[in-house]
């Protein structure tokens, strides 16, 4: 009966104790048994130490090493004290943690923070460990694995990258990893190859690479040192001399001989003064009284007494400087010993720098062109109105902010921004062609021949178009948001881009130079305009109606305009002001093409949009300055050609 209840009771004692950790029992696979092999070095790596590990783990090639590595160096790797086993956690801030094996990925257990060790190795032991992961995320077969690995070179590179960025270079098929990758190479080579003539080739194989990671591995290489001695060293890789007064400051010269112990230091005014009210006795200094020390020369006698008291430091005479100066020489030197090298990475480096000049000018041209196409639209709608009708618009402006904010009205019902604005153009012309219309029958065919109480008029308008659209919408501004296809720019290079809106707003101006050209020059509606244009008189008299013809004309300016501010919209600030912005360089661009000519529009264009832009890229602080002188520039231009570039006859010229 004893043995039945001891038994009993030792079967309840065995019940109530833990089971075995199944989950830690399973969790032995092939990584976790190389680690234990080397816990200590794992727990606590050193820079000297961890290299064994990593050799271990290398050759092991076992898949899960690069996840371990990764996640070890981010300081995400854990051991559990009761057993030593290395697991990662699901969520380093949760609790109770939840254990990961590292081999299966599977869960291990739960533990408090106390129950486990984060592993924490220090900045030179993750350098370590990046340079060994490295080697794994090339021979990834993610193009996007092996880029962020020629990223980590770039930022740490290493004599060990060398062979195995050779390697990849032999197999990659990839085009942007291969233009990584032969930027990069070239680099670690100059850093690490021991062979000049090696890394003479490197530097040559950058010609003509205008990117800054070329010239950033270039410029290193002539670094220089300034330097000063009686004689010109040997032995080193010399930049060249220094004129003092020429290539160098003398003060800054003569500072290096003070420095290098080659000459005394200058005593400053302000040294000599100190210097005399330190040493003041019984209201005398220098045996002088202090009320006589009113002057520089009265202040430099009373010095020249305490130096040769022994009491103040000596001061060099200009005859002296001219003197230490002359007596030595100065130079740069390359902090790069080998001759040979730096003469190539400086024939290198200039062939770079010549075509990053062109292509800064042609990068500027882009711009112009850019600029141009967007006043060309802006000003092509006055060009018709001004040169058919003789109307000075000055609310041509407001018809650009009116098609402006229908492109954002569209956009706040139509959430696909492709069809919005593909909603948006044709609206807007519609709307600014009906607004022009209005217009033109309600005050400008009152005006017709009074060009002064016309421009007060239209200005009139614009400012009520302002407020009527502060009233609605607010003052400020509103987004016209681009779609995707249009948000990124078209790069050529390291020097050469552009946005992919002004390329749109370009091929925009071109479509409706095209069609404007084929409605004045291929449609009946622009024979009568032409007719109009040259004598409405005796258009009137072959049946055509001029009232009519100035009122779709009117219309058909003011639509453009409306198609402008869409365009305008996508990369500036849609805000009432916004045609205001536009006006003044809409006129120039007329007034300097030749007013009624879309040919003479276009060249205007040019002329005014690549002329600011040259002059903002010589003074690229001040934009307003850009403005006053294109202003200056027409006011010039008008006194030699006041008809424009390509002058129109009839009553567009004046008859």
């Amino acid at each position: 009966m004893i043995r039945h209840v001891l038994a009993a009771l030792v079967g309840v004692l065995l019940l109530a104790l833990p089971a075995p950790r199944a989950e830690a029992q399973e969790a032995t696979g092939e990584l976790q048994a190389l680690l234990q092999s080397r816990a200590e070095l794992v727990a606590d790596a050193s820079r000297r130490t961890v290299q064994e590990v990593l050799d271990l783990l290398v050759d092991s090639e076992l898949p899960e090493v690069p996840r371990f590595l990764a996640t070890w160096a981010a300081r995400e790797v854990y051991r559990r004290n009761a057993d030593g086993l290395f697991v990662y956690v699901e969520d380093g801030d949760a609790t109770p943690l939840t254990l990961i094996d590292i081999s299966t990925g599977a869960v291990v257990g739960a533990a408090t923070s106390r129950e486990v060790t984060q592993l924490r190795p220090n900045r030179g032991v993750q350098t370590v460990i990046a340079s060994a992961l490295v080697a794994f995320q090339l021979a990834s077969d993610d193009p996007a694995e092996r880029l962020a690995a020629l990223d980590a070179i770039d930022d740490a590179p290493d004599e060990t990258h060398l062979p195995l960025l050779r390697e990849l270079l032999q197999t990659e098929t990839d085009e942007d990893v291969i233009a990584v990758a032969e930027v990069l190479l070239p680099k670690l080579v100059i850093a690490f190859d021991r062979d000049d003539a090696d890394r003479v080739a490197a530097i040559e194989s950058l010609a003509g690479n205008v990117s800054l990671a070329a010239r950033a591995t270039l410029n290193p290489l002539l670094a220089t040192t300034a330097g000063v001695g009686t004689a010109l060293p040997e032995g080193e890789n010399l930049a060249r001399v220094l004129e003092p007064g020429g290539d160098i400051a003398r003060e800054a010269a003569y500072a290096m001989l003070v420095e290098a112990g080659l000459a005394p230091p200058l005593v400053s005014r302000a040294q000599i003064r100190d210097t005399l009210a330190a040493n003041v006795v019984d209201g005398r200094v220098g045996g002088m009284p202090v009320g006589q020390l009113n002057t520089e020369a009265a202040r430099d006698r009373a010095y020249a007494v305490l130096v040769e008291a022994g009491v103040a430091q000596p001061a060099p005479t200009e005859a002296e400087v001219e003197a230490a100066l002359a007596s030595h020489v100065f130079y740069e030197t390359y902090r790069e010993p080998s001759q040979a090298v730096t003469d190539a990475a400086r024939a290198t480096l200039d062939g770079i720098e010549t075509r990053v000049g062109l292509y800064r000018v042609f990068d500027l041209s882009l711009d112009g062109l850019s600029l141009a196409s967007i006043y060309f639209l802006a000003a092509i709608g006055l060009a018709i109105t001004f040169g058919v009708m003789g109307v000075i618009n000055m609310a041509h402006g407001e018809f650009i902010m009116i098609g402006a904010y229908t492109g954002y009205v569209v956009q706040t019902l139509v959430p696909d921004y492709t069809l919005s604005i593909a909603i948006a153009i044709p609206l807007a012309f519609a709307v600014t062609f009906g607004g022009g219309v209005a217009m033109e029958r309600l005050v400008i065919r009152w005006l017709y021949h009074r060009p002064l109480e016309t421009l007060l008029a239209t200005f009139g308008i614009s400012i009520a178009l302002q407020q009527i659209v502060r009233q609605i919408f607010g003052t400020q501004a509103r987004p016209l948001t681009p779609p995707e296809w249009l948000a990124g720019s078209v790069s050529l290079n390291d020097v050469v881009s552009i946005s992919s809106i002004r390329i749109a707003i370009f091929v925009l101006g071109a479509v409706f130079f095209v069609l404007l050209w084929l409605i004045l020059n291929r449609t009946r509606l622009g024979l009568e305009v032409r007719a109009v244009t040259q004598n409405p008189r005796m258009a009137a008299s072959m049946g055509i109606n001029p009232d009519r013809i100035n009122m779709l004309t009117f219309g058909l300016g003011s639509g453009i305009a409306g198609i402008a501010g869409v365009a305008i919209g996508l990369f500036a600030q849609v805000v009432p002001d916004l045609g205001s912005n536009y006006i003044v360089q809409s006129f120039m661009t007329v007034v300097v093409g030749g007013v009624g000519n879309i040919f003479g529009t276009l060249i205007g264009a040019g002329m005014i949009g690549g002329l600011q832009k040259f002059i903002e890229w010589l003074n690229p602080t001040n934009t307003l300055a850009a403005q006053t002188y294109m202003i200056l520039f027409v006011i010039l231009f008008i006194q030699f050609r006041p008809r424009g570039i390509i002058a129109l006859r009839g009553r567009a010229a004046g008859d």
